[in-house]
């Protein structure tokens, strides 16, 4: 046929451009500029709701569990109105278990939702949808922290109605700075961990030789000059020490970090650099896909 035009190899003829409904973008135009501020909003309530559903057993049951740690330790040690850092023990030993009751459920909620995503093969979920790295981890963490500060307000609200106990407020910032970075450290450790665990054993094992160790040996239930130089030197390089110690400050005005309050604040910019190091770490581990991707 003289008429139809020839067809070289290697040619082929310039396809028309797809016609778009009206208002919608050309392929490849992205449409999300900055912050996906309505993915990383879903993110967090998808986190909130998920242990808010099961709240009996995420918020109420650790908030009793601690409450025992408590009634125990006060019988057994707080008889005969014995003093610590100048109040009775139980009103000392109450602002430890808060913090360690938030801390011990930011890590168990961080570590709980990768890797459960990873055992029912539903990881895809979190890192299908358009959210950056930072994103993700943002909001991984924000409903960690959640989970600690309600499980923190469960515990204060209960423990004002334990005879002795005063928790009266003495450095509000102490209280606010040290909750965070408490909250928050943990949240990071246990997105890392989350990250490296192939099964529930490993998680119980980070929770078992290190998390549970660094919290009880943390001076919850003790003040640290009590202990000899060795186990002192050893306390001060527990990061747990700093959190309980610098928020039962934020209570009590009075702390075993030092003898000043500039000691105090020394603490709490110390936490302040640890956790901007983990995150470095848990965002270099997030963004390389390790262990979430193929």
């Amino acid at each position: 046929m003289v008429d139809q035009p020839r067809i070289t190899a290697g040619f082929e003829p310039a396809k028309k451009p797809a016609l778009l409904p009206k208002g919608f973008p050309e392929q490849g135009v992205p449409i999300i500029h900055g912050v996906n501020r309505l993915g990383l909003w879903t993110l967090y309530m998808k986190e909130v709701r998920r242990f808010l559903k099961v709240q009996t057993q995420t918020i109420w049951a650790p908030a009793v569990t601690t409450l025992l740690f408590l009634v125990i330790f006060t019988v057994a040690m707080g008889r005969g109105n014995r003093m610590v850092l100048g109040v009775n023990f139980a009103t000392f030993v109450a602002p430890g278990l808060i913090m360690m009751g938030m801390m011990n459920n930011a890590f168990q909620n961080a570590s709980f939702s990768f890797l459960a995503g990873k055992m029912q093969g539903t990881i895809v979920d979190f890192l299908m949808p358009p959210l950056s790295t930072g994103e993700l981890m943002a909001g991984m963490l924000a409903g960690a922290m959640t989970r600690g500060i309600m499980v923190g307000l469960a515990l204060a609200g209960a423990m004002l109605l334990w005879p002795g106990v005063s928790l009266s407020v003495a450095h509000p910032w102490a209280v606010v700075w040290f909750g965070l970075m408490g909250t928050l450290m943990l949240s990071l450790v246990g997105l890392m961990s989350s990250i490296w665990a192939e099964k529930f054993d490993h998680n119980a094992a980070i929770t078992n030789f290190v998390i549970q160790p660094m919290a009880l040996l943390s001076g919850t239930f003790y003040v640290i000059d009590n202990l000899s130089p060795g186990f002192q030197a050893v306390s001060r390089v527990n990061p747990f020490f700093y959190v309980i110690s610098g928020f039962r400050f934020g209570f009590l005005g009075q702390s075993d970090i030092g003898a000043t309050n500039q000691a105090v604040l020394h603490g709490a910019l110390g936490l302040g650099l640890l956790n901007l190091v983990l995150a470095f770490v848990a965002y270099g581990l997030l963004r390389s896909g390790w262990r979430l991707k193929g």
